[in-house]
């Protein structure tokens, strides 16, 4: 990083890793992302959060944050030199403390790039923090990510905007434990199938379709490995998995990708985590889409309804079932989509005439429009 006094280019900080169960999947992204900024315009260094929390100077070789394998994946180790972010004068300055060293200021960070997924991250957390240093920072702010990051409450803000969603129950570590039958019995009212899920957690962790209510306790334990908080989601019978690309503009718009749709391969029943990172699942991703004029302008013009609706900043992906009559319902927001190669929001801009290094650009350009206080 540049003498702190003798900046000429804005720096930017690739904050990635951290506590959650997607802590692999931060990894991947922010490998591709560090590959695509520029560093003729910018300034770039990475920040590597361990899962135990510890912020680090981490070896940032994109070739090292790849997803090879089941068996070999990144992280982000703890052992590296530990970093701080802290308020400066007007920015926020990033110092590290190596091992018997006094601490060096590295220098004052203009935009935090926070490729975090999951919990501590994506979650507002991370947000809250760069408000209160002052530092402008991509993507959604605290209270949209938040609410996008937990199901059960997106759901009901999406409803209470009009947007639909599907079905859906909450089952708390506590109600489970206390009234298993009542759990049960409300579970049930959905009909089975029905989808098991932590509401707080994405790329398909922890996620369980269940038959029939003897395979349920399962799949609430394999759900609470990631949350305690569950949400059980009615199975939308018969629906084609579309996404759509969100991307916000500088005069406070948006722009929408052309959608994508999922199509499962193999032996997969629903689009899991190998279906989605393992490159030896034949999973097929097909973009554009082949739908109808209508319902991708219908598409497109929901994707803007929930970004809108949420409150989000600069990027999002949404995700839709579009059922068999042809109508659409919102399955999730992503405040903070992947970016590894094999990810849709990517591949939806490239094919929308947006490349992987614009996207990245116009999402720097976004954060350093903002201002540090409320808008």
């Amino acid at each position: 990083m540049s003498d702190p006094q003798r900046q000429s280019k804005p720096v930017i900080a690739v904050v990635f890793g951290g506590r959650s169960s997607e802590h692999v999947i931060s990894c991947a992204t922010a490998g591709s992302v560090l590959q695509a900024i520029d560093s003729d315009a910018y300034d770039v260094v990475p920040v590597g959060i361990a899962t135990d929390g510890r912020w680090v100077l981490p070896d940032a070789d994109p070739e090292k944050l790849r997803i090879v394998s089941a068996t070999e994946l990144p992280s982000v180790p703890g052992d590296a030199t530990p970093v701080a972010l802290t308020p400066g004068d007007g920015a926020a300055r990033l110092t590290s403390s190596p091992a018997g060293e006094p601490p060096q200021l590295l220098g004052n960070v203009d935009v935090v790039f926070p490729l975090l997924h999951g919990p501590w991250g994506e979650d507002g957390t991370l947000q809250g923090m760069l408000e209160m240093s002052g530092v402008r920072y991509v993507g959604a702010g605290v209270l949209a990510s938040a609410i996008s990051m937990d199901k059960a409450y997106m759901k009901v803000v999406l409803t209470g905007a009009g947007l639909p969603t599907m079905p859906s129950v909450v089952v708390t570590a506590r109600e489970w434990k206390a009234d298993e039958a009542g759990a049960r019995a409300k579970v049930a009212e959905l009909g089975y199938p029905v989808f098991v899920k932590p509401a707080r957690a994405g790329s398909s962790m922890g996620i369980s379709k269940v038959h029939d209510a003897s395979e349920l306790e399962a799949a609430i334990i394999e759900a609470q490995q990631h949350d305690p908080k569950v949400l059980v989601e009615a199975f939308a019978e018969g629906a084609r998995e579309i996404e759509c690309g969100v991307l916000g503009r500088l005069d406070g718009g948006a722009d929408t990708s052309v959608p994508a749709e999922i199509k499962i391969g193999g032996d997969h029943e629903f689009y899991d985590f190998a279906a989605k990172y393992l490159p030896e699942e034949s999973t097929q991703l097909d973009v554009p889409a082949d739908l109808p004029d209508a319902i991708v302008a219908r598409v497109q013009e929901l994707s803007v309804g929930v970004f809108e609706a949420m409150g989000c900043e600069g990027l999002a992906r949404v995700d839709f079932f579009l059922m068999p009559d042809g109508s659409l319902v919102v399955n999730e927001i992503n405040t903070m989509p992947g970016f590894t190669p094999t990810s849709m929001y990517p591949r939806m801009w490239a094919a929308s005439g947006v490349s992987y290094p614009e996207l990245v650009e116009r999402l720097i350009a976004l954060a350093l429009a903002r201002d540090t206080g409320l808008r």
